[in-house]
């Protein structure tokens, strides 16, 4: 059984390292691959945290795992190092591997190939490495990408209602959610709250047959979307709040500045939330 490690970040879900996966499936059915996220930053743009860094990468893996399995492809995925010519090495290191892709940005944009990242490989490795260049400029990716943006609200039957509809209206269903839960602020375990709401909600999206993933984000809803579309490549928004009665973030007028920030289209679904329910923060 062929053993190929996939070692990529941004470019990920990108359609030529997709294809790339898929010609050697297609080649030997057999192949297993391995895929590593290296952990890095966005080169520009807002101040991104290291465990949002982080977070980051394993949606990518959640992601790009998930979406492979619905096409019969075997694979498994880790987040890595920083330094992706360390994260490779280290996934060598670490199980038997027969052959490397490696997938980056145009040269014109690639940190890694302006630090010979695919010669000191094969040198180190003594493996054969193919280089595929992704350009996510030119490229769709195979899948279309939608951040869910919610707290209080994100595991509402409206909103799962809503995105399952999302999904049923593209091609062959690939459709991804990158769920995304403001920390509440003022409270010392305001991470651990933020973090069961996600794994509560990935729980029902995926029992829904939708391939999601997901990160806890700052406590400005509007700082955690915009970092969100800062690290992924997205085509959609969809910000779940309580009405607006209720809702700080609607007070706050959250919606209408993502919308003016984003430059993509940004809903707002408005849950069907008891009246019991406490008002977001």
């Amino acid at each position: 059984m062929p053993d190929v490690l996939v070692v990529a970040n941004q470019t990920i879900g990108g359609a030529s390292l997709l294809e790339a996966v898929r010609s050697r499936a297609h080649a030997d059915p057999d192949t297993s691959f391995r895929l590593v996220v290296p952990m890095t930053k966005p080169g520009s743009g807002l101040v991104i945290y290291d465990e949002a860094v982080r977070e980051a990468a394993q949606v990518r893996v959640d992601l790009a795992v998930a979406f492979l399995g619905r096409e019969g492809i075997h694979a498994t995925g880790e987040v890595g190092d920083e330094d992706p010519f360390a994260a490779t090495m280290d996934a060598i290191r670490d199980g038997a591997v027969d052959e490397v892709i490696v997938s980056t940005l145009p040269a014109t944009s690639s940190g890694w190939l302006r630090r010979d990242l695919i010669e000191r490989i094969a040198d180190a490795s003594g493996l054969p490495v193919e280089h595929v260049v992704t350009d996510m400029a030119a490229e769709h990716l195979a899948f279309s990408v939608t951040v869910v943006v919610a707290n209080r609200t994100a595991d509402d039957e409206r909103l799962v209602a809503r995105l399952k509809e999302k999904a049923a209206g593209t091609h062959e269903g690939n459709e991804v959610f990158i769920v995304v839960i403001p920390q509440e602020g003022g409270t010392g375990n305001a991470a651990a709250v933020a973090r069961a709401r996600l794994g509560n909600t990935l729980d029902k999206l995926r029992g829904q047959g939708l391939m999601a993933s997901g990160m806890i984000g700052d406590p400005d809803p509007y700082d955690a979307t915009m970092n969100a579309l800062q690290i992924f490549t997205v085509d959609d928004v969809v910000i779940s709040t309580l009405p607006e009665t209720r809702s700080g973030w609607l007070r706050a007028d959250l919606v209408e500045r993502v919308r003016k920030a984003a430059n993509i289209e940004v809903e707002h679904v408005v849950a069907e939330a008891p009246e019991t329910a406490a008002t977001e923060s």
